[in-house]
């Protein structure tokens, strides 16, 4: 079900790539948005008390925008950050409703992605009158093909896994002169993943804020990760903020492409290669990004590698909540880690794994439920038909 390994790599070291002051900056490009407002942090205070814990706290994406996840803070940014330089003007300077009428012609931008990603450089193509064009791997949900295009981009499924895919998408980029907007990295391709790694942080500076507003402060932050490019950077800004010393983090992936797990275990990167067939899509990425590793490396605590029943139980517990938590709809990729904590906290076949964790009743545990139902159908399998029960 799932497997768990201490860091044996940290220390705590903090990048000067994902500080609290970027994160700040990149809020303050997002507040200047049209429709921007924090997501909510939910404090779910009867599972808590369930799972014998002081706090659960969720950051729930799904209202991001009006896209049901959190990608496309990290598209706009990058975007920003890529027209700015074009014009060679700051960031502060990029209005999304003129930057157009500065272009002699709108720009092309290119992504490979699972859905989320690529929904959200489309929509901050759409918002800046770019245009995009998106490929995604086979297999993807025809739903997040049609979300793509109804915001008018170009959508190619292809015929290979995610990181194939990457590899077209940044081909077919050079061979046309487009800008490509890819959420991981490779040699001589770092900076518009470090931007877009900089946009997640607009999440955890308004949860940090939110928080403290409860007088809380996370004892324990879990993270999921595909590359790595949104934990590394929730990571960054609270090792920065809080101290990495201060705080266990949980890095959680699906089991066929825990690529991050492995790195964690070998104290280097190590890629997973295949088909990465998992319910969890949006985390099916085989090959760590180099930008965010090295602070992954550096101040995470624990790696897991998760089998999908897992998020599946995740996706019925905050969908079905007690009586007086708030509900929450979250995908296969946003409740990997509440899923992983409930399995834990719950099961006492886990109780020495609960142990070395520190999940107890002075634990506060802070959550990203970084999408809600993008996949309507899948949803509906797991949470109302028992897909994928743990008791199956």
């Amino acid at each position: 079900m799932l497997k768990l390994t201490q860091n044996a790599f940290f220390t705590g070291e903090i990048s000067p790539l994902f500080t609290a002051d970027i994160a700040e900056q990149t809020r303050q490009f997002h507040q200047q948005i049209e429709g921007y407002l924090p997501t909510p942090l939910i404090s779910l205070e009867q599972l808590a008390a369930r799972l014998g814990v002081k706090a659960i706290l969720v950051k729930d994406e799904s209202y991001r925008f009006g896209l049901n996840a959190f990608k496309v803070l990290g598209g706009s940014y990058a975007l920003g950050k890529q027209l700015a330089e074009h014009l060679g003007v700051e960031i502060s300077d990029i209005d999304l409703k003129t930057v157009a009428a500065k272009l002699p012609e709108p720009l092309v931008f290119a992504t490979a992605t699972a859905g989320n990603h690529g929904t959200g450089v489309a929509w901050a193509a759409r918002e800046m009158g770019q245009k995009a064009v998106v490929y995604m791997p086979k297999g993807s949900a025809q739903a997040s093909v049609e979300r793509i295009k109804k915001l008018g981009a170009e959508c190619i499924v292809t015929d290979c896994n995610y990181d194939d895919t990457v590899r077209i998408a940044n081909q077919t980029a050079a061979d046309n002169g487009w800008m490509l907007v890819q959420d991981t990295a490779w040699e001589g391709y770092d900076k518009i993943p470090t931007w877009i790694s900089q946009g997640y942080m607009t999440m955890a500076v308004e949860a940090q804020e939110q928080a403290e507003t409860m007088a809380m402060k996370p004892t324990h932050i879990m993270l999921q990760a595909g590359v790595g490019a949104m934990a590394g950077g929730i990571l960054g800004y609270f090792a920065d903020k809080l101290g990495a010393d201060n705080f266990s983090t949980i890095i959680a992936e699906p089991r066929a492409a825990d690529c991050i797990y492995r790195s964690g275990a070998a104290g280097d990167m190590v890629a997973v290669g295949g088909e990465l067939n998992s319910i969890m899509a949006g985390l099916a990425c085989g090959e760590p990004n180099p930008v965010t590793w090295p602070i992954l490396k550096q101040c995470s605590t624990f790696f897991a590698s998760v089998e999908d029943n897992v998020t599946a139980t995740g996706m019925r517990v905050l969908g079905n909540p007690l009586a007086g938590d708030t509900p929450i709809i979250s995908g296969e990729s946003g409740a990997l880690t509440l899923g992983l904590l409930y399995t834990l906290a719950s099961s006492e076949k886990f109780a020495a794994e609960r142990q070395q964790l520190g999940l107890d009743k002075d634990a506060v545990v802070m959550v990203f439920s970084t999408e809600g139902d993008t996949n309507p159908t899948r949803y509906r399998q797991i949470v109302w038909e028992g897909m994928l029960s743990t008791h199956a």
